[in-house]
């Protein structure tokens, strides 16, 4: 990787000048500097940027447009080496980088939740709010060839990033400089099962097909750590380390995991790679010899993956064997430590990287699963955050984690959704942990062997049953929105999941609401982390709504934004709102256990009011293959409004060759004038209306349309955005509100009587000594 044009060398030092917002500040006793990739960065290579150098025979310039660095030309020291920031968002104190500063970097995330009950220390990102970031590459190894090798002592290599407010700039050079974020396989968007328990082959199997009968969608089944033999000689140490099928719980690993492909499922095996490799496993022999010991000895064979041989062997024969019979891909739980046989390298991140490259070996789309092994780790999807403890407050703080993770570039976390061991059974806490998992990076129950901790739906009593097999379902039907976001996330380097600050960086209330963010291009979540309010039956979130309008795509309420609203909610939903003009492609809601993971011949479109808006659908065969159909929504373009669905542009063979066409136009009215023609804008297309106006919605079906021929709906008089049904709404709120029947009638008189003057109605309602949830909920829908 060589220096570009950006560089000022001197005989000890090197400056790059990479971006007007970043410098890379190297020192070298003996005047070697590093070129090759490192652990942590991949690519120097960025376009020349401008700046300006004064290089006096003591002292050293260098200027752009956002740095000053002066330098005395001596070995690095903090009044010698200095980076000043000149942008108006920098407080003055905060505005001059020193050697030895670590920075002021918004948080980023942290290397495992194991043991968490509740909130944990982050560390540091890559972004700034109001300063500067750092990246300290001094002892990251070299990436050399197919190995590594470790950094020169006493050598400095810092990266100042200096972004303030800048959020999405920041993230793009980042991953230009530290590597993009790679595609997930599809199927990874999926559910996934997951559980710490001695299953034998059959109940496993078993609980799969019972899946299948309740219509609960999952794409990857997880097999814990007690596939592989865990009882095992004392001579040998303990079995959490193990390679070998346990075949009493499993007599025939080749027809379950074929059984499971058959199923739709794909395949991981949990794997602690700690102990090495012991004389009772099955691949001993082959590795012993490949590491030039006697079998016949049973000496243990130490892992050692900083040592090429052994990490050769590793793959040869621990891995390979066990991927060619049916294992898609590797849960590498980590219990190995921080050391290894080099001093500095963390054996997380060698299994991580080599897991990855030789998974992609035979994978275009490569997926390990483990833990966080610091900045760059966003190379190695997907991350296991590790066993929380199931209470309330963990699931509390798992939505800022996962925000925050994106400060750091780290936006494919997997969290044990319900939480993993002790706390307690809890049916509320359940259907909000899956809640907020749906509307996660990556969704994957999961649970320890307490007999009675299992995330199955059924558990929780026939209501949750249906309202965690309803979640299930739903996030299925987002795959075709999701697999566009991981599209988005690779070639555009915006995360999943975001904080509110990336797209509001100036609004002071987007740094307020640690619970609510950005769920990719069309929706903000603000999922409910705390108890319900049992006499109102509602839960509450505080959310803050930028300037537009937002409609929450389950309860339909339509919502003014430019403030700051308590919202409440069932139990049977989750805040979510979809922004004006926002396009929303789903597949068709369905109980089949397999629905969602291949590329539907249904769609389901929902168009958002208030804005034009626009989307581009992204499917590929996780493959370069891919096609991306266009849409279009103008909600007012001169006193009409139309959508329009393009042909799909690409490599249409992947996709079905027609598709059917709900588009469902939310929160919206029209007059009974619509328009339904073929792209070339005469041909008139057969259509079915349906107005629902429960839901305030206008439904347009299309049966079987080409997918390379395109379509538009028009609506000539133009669309407005609908009433919310408020007295609906309150009557409903008080109906299931366990309060005093007088007080009940007293509040819906009054709304009945002044329903159209809100703030009266607001007023009057102020002047009764109501709780304060009831009368929340009821300013919520009143003035929402």
């Amino acid at each position: 990787m060589p220096s570009q044009q950006g560089t000022i060398q001197g005989e000890h030092y090197r400056f790059t000048v990479l971006t007007e917002k970043m410098i890379r500040m190297e020192y070298s006793e003996d005047g070697i500097f590093e070129d090759r990739a490192t652990q942590t960065v991949v690519n120097r290579d960025f376009p020349a940027p401008n700046y300006t150098v004064y290089d006096n025979e003591t002292s050293l310039d260098i200027i752009t447009d956002t740095l000053h660095l002066t330098y005395d030309k001596q070995p690095f020291s903090r009044h010698g080496l200095q980076v000043h920031i000149k942008s108006p968002h920098v407080e003055h104190w905060k505005n001059t980088w020193r050697f030895g500063d670590s920075g002021w970097s918004l948080p980023g995330t942290a290397r495992t939740l194991d043991m968490v009950d509740g909130e944990t220390e982050l560390e540091p990102g890559v972004l700034t709010k109001d300063g500067y970031a750092l990246i300290d590459d001094s002892k990251a190894a070299v990436l050399a060839g197919d190995w590594i090798s470790p950094r020169k002592d006493g050598i400095e290599d810092l990266y100042l990033l200096a972004y303030p407010k800048d959020y999405k700039t920041a993230l793009r050079d980042f991953f230009h400089l530290c590597g993009k974020t790679p595609m997930l396989p599809r199927y990874a968007l999926g559910n996934w099962w997951s559980r710490y328990y001695a299953y034998t082959q059959d109940e496993y199997l078993a609980l799969m097909d019972r899946f299948e009968e309740e219509g609960a969608p999952f794409t990857v089944a997880v097999i814990d750590m007690d596939w592989h033999l865990t009882d095992i000689d004392p001579k040998y140490g303990h079995g959490w380390t193990g390679y070998t099928w346990n075949r009493e719980l499993f007599p025939d690993p080749l027809t379950f995991m074929r059984t499971l492909h058959d199923k739709g499922l794909r395949v991981s095996l949990n794997v602690h790679p700690a102990d090495g490799v012991r004389a009772f496993e099955e691949p001993y022999e082959q590795m012993a010899k490949d590491l030039g010991v006697d079998p016949e000895t049973e000496q243990p064979l130490a892992f050692d993956i900083a040592n090429k041989r052994f990490a050769e062997a590793y793959f040869k024969h621990l891995h390979h064997p066990h991927e060619r019979n049916g294992v898609d891909f590797w849960w590498i739980d980590w219990q190995q430590g921080t050391d290894t046989s080099v001093p500095g390298l963390d054996p997380l991140w060698m299994l991580n990287h080599f897991h990855y490259r030789d998974h992609a070996k035979r994978n275009s789309r490569p997926l390990i699963f483990s833990r966080y092994a610091g900045i760059g780790s966003h190379r190695y999807p997907i991350g296991f955050s590790g066993d929380t403890v199931i209470t309330w407050e963990s699931l509390d703080f798992q939505p800022y984690f996962t925000a925050m993770a994106s400060n750091a570039g780290y936006g494919w976390w997997s969290h044990d959704i319900g939480g993993h061991m002790f706390g307690y059974k809890d049916a509320e806490l359940m259907i909000r942990w899956l809640q907020f998992g749906v509307f996660a990076p990556i969704t994957r129950l999961h649970s320890t062997k307490n007999l009675f901790s299992g995330k199955e739906p059924w558990r929780f009593g026939v209501r949750s049953e249906q309202i965690l097999t309803r979640y299930l379902r739903f996030r299925h039907q987002l795959l075709p929105y999701l697999h566009t976001m991981n599209a988005r996330f690779h070639y555009d380097d915006e995360p999943v999941v975001q904080p509110m600050y990336y797209d509001y960086p100036h609004h002071e209330d987007a740094y307020h609401v640690p619970n609510q963010y950005a769920f990719g291009s069309e929706l903000i979540a603000a999922p409910i982390t705390s108890p319900m309010n049992r006499k109102l039956d509602r839960g509450t979130v505080t959310v803050w709504l930028p300037e537009g309008t937002y409609t929450d795509i389950f309860t339909g309420l339509i919502y003014d934004g430019g403030r700051m609203i308590t919202v409440y909610r069932r139990l049977d939903e989750i805040p979510v709102f979809a922004k004006a003009g926002a396009i929303l492609p789903l597949s068709p809601a369905s109980k089949s256990s397999q629905h969602g993971v291949s590329h539907p011949e249904s769609l389901d479109i929902s168009i958002f009011p208030g804005a034009d808006g626009a989307f581009r659908l992204y499917e590929d065969n996780d493959s370069e293959k891919s096609a991306v159909t266009p849409m279009v929504f103008r909600w007012n373009d001169n006193g009409a409004s139309r959508f329009e669905l393009r042909r799909a542009e690409g490599n249409l063979d992947i996709l079905p060759e027609k598709r059917t066409y709900t588009l469902r136009f939310s929160g919206m009215t029209s007059s009974t004038l619509i328009h339904v023609l073929a792209d070339d804008g005469v041909t008139a297309l057969p259509f079915e209306r349906e107005d629902d106006r429960e839901a305030g919605s206008i439904l347009i079906t299309l049966d079987h349309r080409p997918v390379d021929s395109g379509f538009f709906v028009e609506f000539p008089d133009g669309l407005s955005i609908g009433k919310n049904n408020l007295s609906g709404r309150i009557f409903d709120l008080l109906n299931e509100a366990e309060t005093d029947f007088v007080l009940k009638e007293t509040i819906y008189a009054r709304v009945c009587s002044d329903l159209e003057e809100p703030h009266k109605l607001i007023s009057s309602l102020q002047a009764i000594d109501l709780p304060d949830d009831l009368y929340g909920a009821l300013a919520e829908i009143i003035l929402a």
